[in-house]
């Protein structure tokens, strides 16, 4: 294990060097370029020069490159030119909400999208596996911020069951120690914090969990199909094995490969793609700071959130190797 953990971040180098290569040069090619972005579009031409020699963008590219790995390198993400303050910090401060939908969204769809996925490939052709086709169906085609609107309006505004926007009631004083709301009123003891928060993170989880549901229920049912057809599912249960054993074991662990592949990307995804979600909410995370630097032209912001982004994909795709490698040993071998 410790082996293939270590090829697999050695492999992740050249990968993080192509993608900072590529960032550079697309930063490069933006029209006005990052002195715009400081001195708005107004600004004169002499000033414009004068930003990019204090920036050293007038230096050949060999060299602004460098210069750019080695920021990338020890972490330093420049300065947001609409707050004022390093990247990092501000990615620090949000980053928590993001991950504290994020992570609450996937949740929901592993949980109810693995069992209903698998069900539905058991009872083929019932009223189970054609309903929860189609319900997978229509959870990837109508758009998230729809469906937004929709929990929005129905659950809050009509129903008044959950809050309609932001993490915690106005003037609710709860203790901050890891940013994840949730969890901060569970660590202090303060549960009527935990709850609330809990509360105001149900609308903006289910509207993200959505898309993932649909592809997780999809993707194990055609999975667990598969494995049943297999020689060695007929060859357990010819021998009598007990129906537990077979579909915990041969069933299920050989269908779950493909379904924590998806999980993965599905996780990148949603911590990149929550922008609309966080939006519809107030939910105050990093979707919607990328959404005002965007509108901004922010390009500190934009290019540190590119590489960031990366980033955590590079992880989450070698957590996802590694858990392959549990659940199937043969990955270990290779």
């Amino acid at each position: 294990m410790l082996r293939l953990t270590l090829r697999r971040l050695l492999q992740l180098v050249p990968t993080l060097f192509g993608l900072s290569l590529l960032l550079f040069l697309w930063l490069n090619k933006l029209p006005g370029g990052p002195a715009s972005a400081i001195l708005g579009e107004r600004a004169t031409e002499a000033e414009v020069r004068r930003i990019n020699r204090l920036l050293g963008l007038d230096e050949p590219l060999y060299v602004q490159y460098g210069r750019f790995l080695k920021r990338i390198v020890r972490l330093d993400l420049g300065t947001s030119t609409q707050t004022g303050q390093p990247v990092w910090d501000e990615f620090a401060l949000r980053f928590p909400a993001t991950a504290e939908l994020s992570i609450a969204a996937m949740l929901i769809a592993v949980v109810v999208g693995v069992p209903l996925g698998y069900f539905a490939a058991r009872r083929r052709g019932g009223w189970l596996d054609v309903s929860s086709v189609s319900a997978s169906l229509i959870g990837i085609c109508v758009p998230v911020f729809f469906l937004a609107l929709i929990l929005k309006g129905i659950f809050a505004v009509e129903l008044g069951i959950f809050p309609s926007y932001g993490r915690l009631s106005t003037g609710l004083d709860a203790t901050e120690v890891t940013g994840f709301a949730v969890l901060d009123g569970v660590l202090t003891g303060e549960f009527d914090a935990s709850w609330d928060a809990l509360t105001h993170l149900v609308l903006p989880a289910v509207t993200l969990s959505s898309i993932p549901l649909a592809v997780i229920v999809r993707m194990t049912r055609a999975s667990v199909l598969e494995v049943l057809g297999e020689d060695y599912v007929r060859t357990a249960e010819s021998k009598g094995l007990q129906r537990r054993v077979v579909r915990g074991r041969h069933v299920l662990r050989n269908a779950l490969l493909p379904v924590i592949t998806a999980v993965g990307l599905l996780t990148g995804s949603l911590l990149s793609g929550a922008v609309l979600t966080e939006s519809v909410f107030s939910f105050g995370g990093i979707g919607s700071f990328i959404r005002t630097a965007i509108d901004g032209r922010d390009y500190p912001v934009l290019v540190g959130f590119i590489m960031f982004i990366a980033m955590l994909y590079v992880v989450i795709n070698l957590l996802v190797d590694l858990a392959y490698s549990l659940i199937d040993p043969r990955v270990r071998v290779h």
